[in-house]
C-alpha cells in the first residue's frame, strides 16, 4: 500500500522531466531536422551554461532524497530485524531500489558528459535509462505488496506506461535519428508522472469511485458493480491525461514551428 506524498514525489519529478523532454525534443526538430538526433538528456540554455546540467542534478538529487525517504526516513532505520531485512518494510526497500536506479543514471551520464573518466555515447545512456524503467517495471509488477482490486487496477495501468518508457527508451538507441521515437520518450515519462498524480487523488485523496472506501491501509469496494465502476472511471481518466498531453504536445509542436522554424523555411523557400 502507498501514500499520496509517496505518489506525488515521484510523479513531479516524471512530470518534470517529461515535460523538459517533449519540449526540448521539438525545438531540436523544429530548429533543424536534417541534424536531429535522440537525447536521453537535454542541456538547459542561457545562464552563461551555469545550469546545463540541471536535468541530470535534478535526476539524481531527486532520486537521492526520494531514496534517504524510503530507505531511511520511512523504514524508521529499523532495516533488519534478527539479522535479515525488516519484514514490514519490504514496500520501503523496493521503491529504494527503484530509486537507486534512477540516481545511479543520473550520476553516470554527469559523469560521461563532465568528465573524461566515463566518455559514453547517447545510445549507451539510452540504454542505462531503460534498465532504470526495467528495475520499476519489475518493482511493481512483482510487488511484496499484493495490489489487487481497484488499487491493482491503477498500478497495472502504471505498469503499462513504464512499458512505454522502456520501449521508447530502447528505441532511441536503436533509432537514434528518429524524432518520433524521442518525442514519445517524452510522452511516456509525462504520461507516468501524470498517472502517479492520478492515483495519489484518487485512491489517497478526493477522487475516491463512489462505493469505494480506504480502510486500514487497503482500498475496499462494497459491491463488485463499484469496483468495475472506478475500473471505468480509471479507463477514462486514463483517456483524458492521452488526450490532454497530445493536444498540448501538438499544441507546442505548432507555437515551435511558428516561433523556431521560420528561418529554415525561409532557407528552403530561397533554394
Amino acid at each position: 500500500m502507498g501514500s499520496f506524498p509517496g505518489h506525488v514525489v515521484p510523479g513531479t519529478l516524471f512530470v518534470v522531466v517529461g515535460i523538459w523532454h517533449v519540449w526540448c525534443s521539438i525545438i531540436r526538430y523544429v530548429s533543424d531536422p536534417k541534424s536531429f538526433r535522440v537525447r536521453v538528456w537535454n542541456p538547459v540554455p542561457g545562464f552563461d551554461g551555469k545550469l546545463k546540467y540541471l536535468e541530470l542534478y535534478v535526476i539524481a538529487v531527486g532520486g537521492f532524497i526520494d531514496l534517504c525517504i524510503e530507505f531511511l526516513y520511512s523504514t524508521h532505520l529499523k532495516i533488519f530485524v534478527n539479522g535479515t531485512l525488516n519484514p514490514s518494510h519490504m514496500n520501503n526497500f523496493e521503491h529504494s531500489g527503484m530509486l537507486l536506479m534512477f540516481f545511479i543514471f543520473g550520476v553516470v551520464t554527469l559523469l560521461s558528459e563532465k568528465t573524461s573518466f566515463l566518455p559514453l555515447p547517447e545510445g549507451s545512456l539510452c540504454f542505462i535509462a531503460s534498465s532504470a524503467f526495467t528495475a520499476e517495471y519489475l518493482l511493481f509488477y512483482f510487488h511484496s505488496t499484493t495490489h489487487k482490486g481497484l488499487e491493482g487496477y491503477y498500478h497495472f495501468i502504471l505498469v503499462l506506461l513504464i512499458g512505454f518508457c522502456i520501449l521508447s527508451t530502447i528505441g532511441g538507441a536503436l533509432m537514434p535519428t528518429s524524432f518520433p521515437v524521442d518525442l514519445c520518450s517524452g510522452i511516456a515519462i509525462k504520461l507516468q508522472g501524470l498517472w502517479f498524480y492520478q492515483t495519489a487523488f484518487t485512491l489517497y485523496g478526493s477522487m475516491m469511485p463512489d462505493g469505494c472506501h480506504l480502510k486500514e491501509n487497503e482500498i475496499l469496494c462494497h459491491s463488485t458493480i463499484s469496483e468495475v465502476r472506478g475500473e471505468l472511471l480509471a479507463n477514462f481518466q486514463l483517456f483524458v491525461h492521452v488526450f490532454g498531453v497530445l493536444v498540448a504536445v501538438v499544441g507546442a509542436y505548432v507555437y515551435a514551428e511558428t516561433k523556431f522554424g521560420r528561418s529554415i523555411n525561409r532557407t528552403q523557400e530561397d533554394d
